[in-house]
């Protein structure tokens, strides 16, 4: 081999060297900044979560004076808002909130029956401030989800999916679902 193709070797050599650690460099730096968008999208739900589950106290409060006699639905909503504030993934977060969804429309349906307490300037107060957080959580919800889909293709699209192994990056991530039983009307009983 003559002098000059040694050095056009090397020189490719280390071009195509270079070229694949700039690769590896962009993918990797890819799937961190999509993996701390799920996770910042994840602390939006709970950050809306928790304003919710922050505002269950009042309602109930501003309801209870009214109903002394519906301990058990007091005891769900408390019950359903310990288990939402202890949920530590998305699928534990969904399942506690569905229980306290259902909690809380039996709350309403009761105050329904209760034309005092639905002319409370407070307890209407609360009760805008539930509906606003319910869009909150909604909104949230999605654009977590949103963030879970791009950061679930990416990573198991060819070539990422080696990547995402040797790095050790999660494979995918849940979505935020409701449960089956979301999809049917909440019945209350008496």
């Amino acid at each position: 081999m003559r002098r000059g193709q040694g050095w056009i070797v090397l020189v490719t050599a280390l071009a195509v060297i270079f070229l694949l650690g700039g690769c590896m460099a962009y993918q990797y730096n890819r799937l961190v900044a999509l993996n701390q968008r799920v996770k910042s999208q994840w602390a939006q739900v709970e950050t809306v979560l928790q304003r919710r589950a922050d505002l269950v106290p009042n309602l109930v409060e501003a309801v209870k004076g009214y109903m002394k006699h519906e301990k058990e639905v007091f005891r769900m909503i408390t019950d359903a808002r310990k288990k939402l504030a202890g949920a530590r993934t998305p699928s534990e977060a969904a399942r506690a909130n569905e229980e306290l969804t259902r909690a809380l429309s039996r709350l309403l349906f009761l105050a329904e029956n209760h034309p005092q307490l639905r002319a409370s300037e407070n307890f209407q107060r609360l009760q805008d401030e539930l509906a606003g957080t319910e869009n909150r959580i909604a909104v949230e919800r999605r654009r977590y989800n949103l963030a879970v889909e791009e950061y679930n293709r990416t990573v198991q699209s060819f070539p990422t999916i080696y990547f995402a192994r040797l790095f050790k990056f999660p494979l995918k991530h849940d979505y935020f679902r409701a449960e089956e039983r979301a999809r049917e009307a909440p019945r209350v009983r008496f």
